[in-house]
């Protein structure tokens, strides 16, 4: 069974990049079980919501490259 990660819709390289990795990507917000999620930006608030809490690892993706992320989730499990 493939690995599920949330990534922004916005980070299409780091997703296609999953993909081919193997991970099956969906959009946050859902009620997906997922390995982490990665946005864009921590202080951004994410889809308009200002109450959601994850119990995954979010990381993220400013700064860094798609392969510097895959890096990290590869360490996640």
């Amino acid at each position: 069974m493939a690995k599920k990660i949330a990534v922004e819709e916005n980070l299409t390289g780091l997703r296609e990049l999953l993909r081919k990795q193997g991970y099956t990507v969906v959009n946050p917000g859902g009620d997906e079980n997922v390995l982490a999620m990665v946005i864009t930006g921590l202080d951004n608030n994410t889809m308009n919501m200002q109450d959601i809490t994850t119990k995954v690892p979010v990381i993220d993706a400013a700064g860094k490259t798609p392969d510097q992320i895959l890096a990290r989730i590869r360490e996640l499990g």
